[in-house]
């Protein structure tokens, strides 16, 4: 049986980091291995410019460790390719082409402008809700 590959959005990872619930359900399954995660050099950059924004409060050293432990767990890819899909929030496009490149099943976000997507080359653009009932609901064959 083949895990799950998912990447989760910045938003996803705020929330799993500082929050309970699903988004939390969904790291703590990559931290125990039960699910595969990547994510990208930008991702991570972007992460801890917003853990350190004023309404989080994480410091600098923080912000950073986080960020080595999301590299303990997670797969950091660099991706070759650029793509130019979501032209509503062009950042988006980068999380959309961590999941390419990595050949992932989900990628996870609670961002409209992804969600709206649907599919995208294979890769199933879903809520922290929806992809914990994915992920629950059959083993990825293959």
């Amino acid at each position: 049986m083949k895990r799950y590959r998912v990447v989760l959005d910045t938003n996803v990872l705020i929330s799993a980091i500082l929050f309970s619930g699903p988004p939390r359900e969904i790291l703590e399954l990559v931290i125990r291995g039960a699910v595969d995660c990547s994510l990208s050099p930008p991702m991570l950059d972007e992460l801890r410019d917003v853990l350190q924004r004023p309404k989080f409060g994480l410091s600098l050293e923080q912000a950073f460790q986080v960020l080595e432990e999301l590299h303990v767990v997670c797969d950091v890819i660099n991706p070759s390719m650029q793509i130019h899909v979501v032209t509503a929030d062009p950042d988006d496009n980068m999380v959309l082409a961590c999941a390419l490149e990595s050949k992932a099943d989900l990628l996870v976000s609670g961002d409209q402008h992804l969600l709206d997507i649907g599919t995208f080359r294979g890769v199933q653009m879903v809520t922290p809700t929806d992809a914990l009932k994915t992920i629950k609901r059959v083993p990825r064959q293959g």
